[in-house]
């Protein structure tokens, strides 16, 4: 090489590429970790019941025909539907599991265990094999037999009890106990493929999603814990910061403000409200004093916005070095200016055909786009997949007609 002249650029290859996954998987929890394998390379054989499948396919009919949940957690799966009650089917799985680097399973507790595809069992049989088990509760304790879906986990772990208004206690509007056991599978999954990498060997993961939405608590929890009371309620407000919420402005839109110290209470009070007596106005000045006076601040924030258009009211609070922000619904979310300017939608492919979908937040740069294959229909893999395992057609034909598979 000639000194001084850089090597051409190479585009490297996904992280996961060469890496399979096979998944006995439903609902969001296993099935939104797989995706984001998947969108990083890896291989993922979605594995079904012939009766209908993922049970959240038939959430709704709102993504073109298709289930919300659905599209959004299983781009770019291969899937088979199989009876895991029909020896045959279990075989499949279990030969499928034998050359894979990845097992994921949230079936309900005991039921993997009854099939021998709990973790450690296959982690037993297959050393190098790294093998996931998500739970509701964990595998043991009192708990551990108890139903667990999303809303039912986010009352146990207390984010109910600290989201809402003073009155009124709400859920989370997204699955978010779900998704944070999705994402700590996930980066449990990454973590055993490095340690794999320098032992050799796999080994289980044990994820519950109240184990992963206690951690998403930590703020609150500490709180309350060594504190000695819980965070009060206080919907788009903040507990012990005025002023930070929502405002209605003159066309019917919200702005949220937030005002971190008392210098940017001052810049506020003069560029905003044009009120500069209040800068330093006893009453106002410290954040303490705000507090106190909560409702007087925000009477006197809230005429200004309310005069002002959204767009207008934004402007002025950037101009004067106010954080803030709009509120929007999800259709707003949809046509964001920042996800458009960055390029962040993609077109992935479904049976109800082109769906829009962003790319996943994890960007690689001087590497592969994210793989976003798409949305498989219910055992549309079936044949490719047995057909590659070394079954004849006629045993396929056998399966099918018998209902092992579909």
């Amino acid at each position: 090489m000639i000194h001084g002249m850089q090597p051409h650029p190479r585009t490297q290859p996904l992280p996961l590429e060469g890496i399979t996954v096979v998944a006995v998987e439903q609902a969001v929890a296993a099935p939104f970790a797989t995706r984001q394998l998947a969108d990083l390379g890896a291989r993922v054989i979605k594995v079904e019941r012939i009766d209908g499948g993922d049970f959240a396919r038939g959430y709704d009919t709102a993504a073109a025909g298709l289930a919300s949940h659905f599209v959004w957690c299983n781009r770019g799966k291969e899937s088979i539907a199989l009876d895991l009650k029909d020896p045959r089917g279990l075989d499949v799985v279990r030969r499928l599991v034998a050359d894979a680097d990845v097992f994921v399973q949230n079936l309900a507790q005991g039921a993997a265990a009854r099939l021998g595809l709990d973790a450690a069992t296959l982690c037993g049989d297959h050393p190098r094999l790294i093998a996931v088990d998500i739970s509701g509760y964990g595998a043991s304790g009192p708990y551990a037999a108890k139903r667990a879906y999303d809303m039912l986990v986010q009352c146990e772990a207390g984010l109910v009890s600290v989201t809402g208004t003073p009155e009124q206690p709400v859920k989370a509007g997204i699955p978010a106990a779900d998704i944070a056991a999705a994402m700590y599978a996930f980066s449990g999954v990454l973590a055993a493929l490095v340690r794999r990498g320098t032992t050799g060997r796999g080994g289980p993961v044990e994820v519950s999603m109240l184990d992963a939405l206690a951690e998403w608590m930590g703020h609150p929890l500490h709180h309350a814990m060594h504190g000695g009371t819980p965070p009060a309620r206080t919907a788009l407000a903040h507990a012990v910061i005025v002023p930070y919420d929502a405002y209605p402005t003159a066309d019917g839109g919200r702005v949220l403000l937030s005002v971190q110290n008392d210098r940017e209470w001052r810049r506020l009070a003069q560029q905003v409200l044009s009120q500069p007596e209040l800068a330093d106005d006893p009453a106002y000045a410290t954040n303490a004093a705000r507090v106190g006076n909560r409702e007087r601040v925000d009477a006197v924030v809230a005429k200004t916005l309310a005069a002002l258009g959204a767009d207008e009211a934004v402007a002025r609070l950037e101009g004067a070095g106010i954080a803030c922000a709009r509120l929007r619904d999800v259709r707003e979310v949809a046509e964001h200016p920042q996800l458009a300017a960055r390029d962040r939608w993609r077109e992935v492919g479904s049976p109800a055909g082109p769906l829009r979908a962003l790319l996943p937040p994890i960007t690689l740069p001087g590497g592969e786009e994210a793989r976003m294959g798409a949305v498989p229909r219910l055992g549309e893999h079936t044949g490719v997949v047995l057909r590659a395992l070394g079954m004849t057609d006629a045993e396929i034909a056998g399966l099918l007609r018998d209902g092992g598979a579909r």
